[in-house]
């Protein structure tokens, strides 16, 4: 039997046509809107101002007539007002960064939380992963979904979990010899950190039981698991997701393709939109990433574009599309160490700090193997000269508590950074 025959027997669906697919997208959207508009008043809003009404839907291609939902419609909504259940049904609150301080809250009933834990166990079978192996997880656990998402998908997949958790390096790779797993689940940048302590330490990562990565929450490229594959002699596996959509294993690569995470589509809808006209655009060409989820109960999404940048290619293993690797984003989102960070959450932090300017560069680098990030902001002009460190511990313990990352600050003196005519450059992004 081989490996899709045996992923196939367990979940039907991957066998699906392509027309068989589309009729149950069409049940499940139909579905979805019907319950986003009866019980989110946010929806109900927006369906009347575009001049919609779900019983407008006859075919799947009639949801380019609903409206888009964006992270800015989920911070007005902040907390809970973008769910569509009663909070006694919410089981799980998660949350993601977002531009204002404030996170970007989404919730999950039991049957979400169900359906997640079952998706990302297809996504481990997909990679490799068989019940009865070992998960080290060293994706961060908390209101980040990576953590806790694979944990549960892990055990779903009947598979034993080691949660590690970010952080601990050195105990990583002890963890990692002395428990034997076959699988880890991580950043890929992190992997790259954990190798460099296995050399660091004098260990041969290709000794270690590992057989399997799969690696998300941060974009990555060929070069990246060409060192990864080499080093660690394992089948590295790109797998994506973001939390307003539900948390990672929206889409999975094959061990045995390597060719593009595929979507799963029985669950979400992808769409790719002109980024600036919000046009759809044939699959093929590049353009922004929208979803719609099809089985979410607490909280649905219609329409919701992500700001990544990438393609829609047809499926090699399944009749469910894959997308290509993310290029780039259409907004000024950063993701540093799997953390989504934006400019104007560092700006806010710095006007918060009384001895400094609204003047910063920051500069990202990946020196070794990690994210790091460097501030360069400007004192104010009646800060005294031994004042600065004072002000540079502050801004770095407010970026760590508000936003939850470590960054290098440097303070200048008043008029030391460049001025701008236009729009100023802020971001020298150097990894």
């Amino acid at each position: 039997m081989t490996h899709f025959q045996e992923l196939a027997a367990t979940d039907p669906i991957l066998k699906a046509t392509r027309a068989q697919l589309e009729s149950l997208q069409l049940q499940r959207l139909r579905a979805t809107l019907r319950h986003a508009y009866a019980n989110n008043a946010s929806y109900r809003r927006k369906f009347s101002a575009a001049g919609v009404h779900p019983d407008d839907l006859r075919s799947l291609s009639d949801l380019a007539q609903f409206p888009f939902t964006t992270k800015a419609d989920l911070r007005e909504a902040y907390p809970f007002g973008f769910f569509s259940v009663p909070m006694d049904q919410v089981a799980r609150i998660h949350a993601s960064s977002g531009t204002t301080g404030k996170p970007t809250v989404v919730g999950y009933t039991k049957n979400d939380l169900a359906a997640w834990s079952g998706l990302v166990a297809r996504s481990i079978r997909a990679a490799g992963g068989r019940a009865g192996m070992k998960v080290h997880i060293a994706y961060g656990y908390g209101l980040f979904t990576g953590g806790l998402g694979a944990h549960y998908g892990a055990e779903a997949a009947g598979c034993t979990v080691i949660p590690m958790s970010g952080g601990q390096t050195e105990r990583q790779v002890q963890l990692i010899c002395d428990f034997a797993p076959q699988i880890i689940m991580a950043t890929p940048s992190y992997m790259l950190a954990i190798l460099d302590e296995f050399r660091r330490q004098g260990f041969d990562p290709r000794a270690t039981s590992l057989q399997v990565g799969i690696f998300g929450a941060e974009p990555w490229g060929e070069g990246m698991r060409a060192e990864i594959e080499s080093a660690f002699g394992i089948d590295a596996c790109d797998i994506y997701g973001l939390s307003e959509v539900m948390g990672p294993g929206v889409a999975q690569e094959f061990a045995h393709t390597k060719d593009g995470p595929t979507i799963w589509e029985d669950h979400f809808i992808p769409e790719i939109v002109d980024p600036h006209s919000g046009n759809p655009l044939a699959d093929g060409a590049e353009g922004e990433l929208v979803f719609t989820s099809l089985t979410k109960e607490a909280m649905p999404v219609i329409r919701y574009r992500t700001r990544d940048l990438t393609r829609l290619m047809p499926g090699s293993v399944t009749a469910m599309r894959r997308m290509a690797k993310i290029s780039g984003r259409s907004d000024d989102m950063l993701i540093v160490r799997g953390v989504n960070v934006f400019p104007s959450q560092i700006e806010e932090m710095i006007l918060r700090c009384a001895g400094l300017a609204p003047h910063y560069e920051i500069e990202l680098t990946r020196p070794n193997r990690l994210d790091e990030i460097r501030i360069v902001v400007e004192a104010r002009a009646q800060l005294a000269h031994e004042s600065q460190t004072a002000e540079a511990l502050l801004l770095a313990a407010k970026l760590k508590d508000h936003i939850g990352i470590s960054a290098d600050i440097r303070v200048v003196p008043c008029g030391s950074l460049a001025r701008s005519a236009g729009k100023a450059q802020h971001v020298r992004d150097l990894r």
